[in-house]
């Protein structure tokens, strides 16, 4: 199956916005979430195997891949888990799994805090949440992570710039981050670019940026400071090579905010769904089969 290519469905998520969506197999639902700069055909190696026994709902975030891309400043991580709650409603699943990387994973993150009992189980994959990112930044932060910053400038200027040469900016996300293999063939490659330079998309990812530096900051405090943690079992993956796993200590990062964490490395860079994804498949089925039995 390769989901890059499958045409999808488009479900309507919040305010109307319509959700690229990918639904294959049977079982208990699992929503799998992207990163940055990609779409749903990153778990195109990972799907499958998860299909054997889950039903596997992939989409493509608001501003990304085959989604709209609403202009504007619509892309908090609450907006974009609104979405995700809309199409689990659409296809008829009240409570399901989700897995996420990288920008997903924020996305997921938000949709377990504001719907907590819809999310049988969490799972993030090479990132610690982004309050702790921006509490704790550093030179090798702002080195490894540069594009947080640069895609928050306003004005647009980001947008150009990439627009300018944007198969080069896309090719630099993810040149010498693998460990093992690199992630990308050119056809998986040729899909992204194509997605990437759909009309309003780069805008839209540089919001999800300035988004997770300004109104997502203010919704994480604002748990924070009321003391609103995840009770659901949490499962942290991420690359041994990547700046996340060499940088935190993941798990004990996520017991701060989900006290049931649990997590483990994957040798890998960052594009650990891609790179490792047999390993990244078995860790994600072996820990939804026990969320399922503790919490059944």
């Amino acid at each position: 199956m390769n989901q890059s290519a499958a045409a999808p469905q488009l479900i309507e998520g919040a305010n109307g916005v319509r959700i690229a969506t990918t639904v294959v197999g049977e079982g208990p639902a699992v929503l799998l979430l992207h990163g940055y700069p990609e779409m749903r055909g990153m778990w195109r190696h990972v799907a499958p195997a998860l299909a054997r026994t889950h039903t596997v709902v992939a989409t493509d975030l608001r501003g990304y891949g085959e989604s709209d891309a609403p202009a504007g400043e619509v892309y908090s991580k609450r907006e974009m888990a609104a979405d995700q709650l809309a199409v689990m409603d659409a296809l008829g699943f009240d409570r399901f799994f989700v897995a996420g990387h990288d920008r997903g994973g924020r996305v997921g993150h938000r949709l377990a805090l504001d719907a907590p009992e819809r999310v049988r189980a969490l799972a993030v994959i090479d990132i610690v949440p982004t309050l702790h990112m921006f509490d704790n930044v550093d030179r090798a932060m702002a080195t490894s992570y540069f594009h947080w910053f640069f895609l928050t400038v306003g004005g647009g200027l980001p947008a150009d710039l990439i627009r300018a040469d944007p198969e080069r900016w896309l090719r630099s996300r993810f040149e010498d981050r693998w460990t093992v293999r690199d992630p990308l063939d050119a056809e998986t490659f040729d899909r992204y670019l194509d997605c990437f330079t759909r009309d309003g998309v780069i805008e839209a990812t540089c919001a999800d940026y300035r988004a997770a530096a300004t109104i997502d900051l203010d919704h994480d405090r604002a748990d924070a400071a009321a003391g609103n943690r995840l009770d659901m079992p949490l499962l942290a993956l991420w690359g041994s090579e990547s700046y996340v796993g060499r940088s935190f200590d993941v798990v004990d990062v996520w017991r701060g905010y989900a006290p049931h964490a649990e997590g483990a490395a994957i040798r890998a860079d960052h594009y650990v769904p891609e790179e490792a994804p047999e390993e990244t498949a078995r860790a994600l089925a072996s820990f939804f089969a026990g969320a399922a039995e503790v919490r059944a």
